[in-house]
């Protein structure tokens, strides 16, 4: 199964940006539609966005124009790049594949 490790959560004021990392393992890393879920406290995890082996986006309605994710197959790494966070983003972040695997996590507190 493929190993799956997110980076660059972290603390950040409302407005603020950040960029998350989501590390790949596998020597076909490049094939796998990658997507970006959310699970904030006290609620279900979401989905918030995919980016297909071909590059097509996909985002869920609240994060789209403020959030973006891209793909470098060469480094397999996928990241979701945050911008105009709001308190409401606050979350641990994880990456997944449709295959199956996922992250750990990555903590993205968003406050002033």
């Amino acid at each position: 199964q493929e190993q799956l490790v997110e980076s660059g959560g972290g603390l950040v004021q409302p407005g603020g940006s950040l960029r998350l990392s989501c590390a790949g393992s596998g020597s076909i890393f490049s094939t796998y539609t990658m997507s970006w879920h959310r699970q904030a406290p006290g609620k279900r995890r979401e989905w918030i966005a995919t980016v297909t082996r071909e590059s097509i986006t996909l985002y869920i309605a609240s994060v789209e124009g403020r959030f973006t994710v891209t793909r470098d197959n060469a480094k397999k790494t996928v990241y979701l790049q945050m911008n105009s966070l709001k308190p409401e983003d606050t979350a641990v972040y994880y990456c997944s594949n449709n295959m199956g695997s996922w992250g750990q996590g990555t903590q993205v507190t968003v406050s002033s």
